[in-house]
């Protein structure tokens, strides 16, 4: 079946967030009386932040007395305002990430985007970088009842574009981005951080990148489509 859309990932894909998302997890959960380090964020990559606030809570040996006062929902978007606050500050796009973009663009089929990330800090991050016309359809697992690795946004986000999912190509960066991809019966490209290349999960992807630098959209159009 021929490509006729392609959605992208953005924390760790688009935008170098994975540093900001730690230094912000880190610094609201210390508040908190939950200490975490930097491994103990990476263990998290690509849960929803929501999700990461559970799971933490319910892990009473990281915690002090003070954690047990937590508001999850005060927690939670203290830790997105603190991303937003520094995507606009330092954040910075990831090798390839625009040209990969505008490469997806010119063969004519639609772009769409599909993170896990709160509607407040994607649009925000797009903003800032002069991104939002290049998608049809920006798409949030914000309030799906799962985020990834459960194939939820992927399979709205291909209904929103009236597309069947198995004509997408889903380019991801996270072990649980592209087990959701997967899962949605897509296509999938990943584009692993470099910590994780020798992560042997990731041979469940089609195609996988050492940098968006190297991807070509052009593998995936139709010949009347490029």
């Amino acid at each position: 079946m021929p490509t006729r859309a392609f959605i992208f990932d953005m924390d760790g894909l688009l935008l170098d967030s994975e540093p900001l998302w730690r230094r912000a997890q880190i610094e609201a959960f210390g508040a908190a009386g939950i200490a975490l380090d930097d491994e103990a964020c990476a263990s998290t990559t690509g849960l929803r932040i929501d999700e990461v606030v559970a799971y933490w809570l319910a892990h009473p040996e990281r915690s002090n007395d003070k954690a047990r006062e937590v508001n999850a929902s005060t927690l939670r978007q203290g830790i997105v305002d603190r991303v937003i606050e520094l995507v606009r500050s330092e954040g910075q796009l990831l090798p390839g990430a625009r040209p990969a973009l505008e490469d997806a663009a010119r063969t004519g089929l639609p772009l769409a985007l599909a993170s896990s990330s709160d509607v407040r800090l994607i649009e925000a991050t797009l903003a800032h970088f002069e991104l939002r016309d290049l998608f049809a359809r920006v798409v949030s697992a914000e309030h799906d009842a799962f985020g990834k690795p459960h194939p939820e946004v992927y399979l709205r986000t291909a209904g929103e574009l009236g597309v069947v999912p198995a004509a997408c190509v889903a380019i991801e960066d996270s072990l649980h981005g592209v087990i959701a991809a997967k899962a949605a019966r897509m296509t999938c490209v990943a584009v692993p951080a470099a910590d994780d290349r020798a992560d042997g999960r990731f041979a469940i992807a089609d195609v996988l990148l050492a940098s968006l630098e190297l991807f070509d959209a052009s593998r995936f159009a139709p010949r009347d489509e490029r």
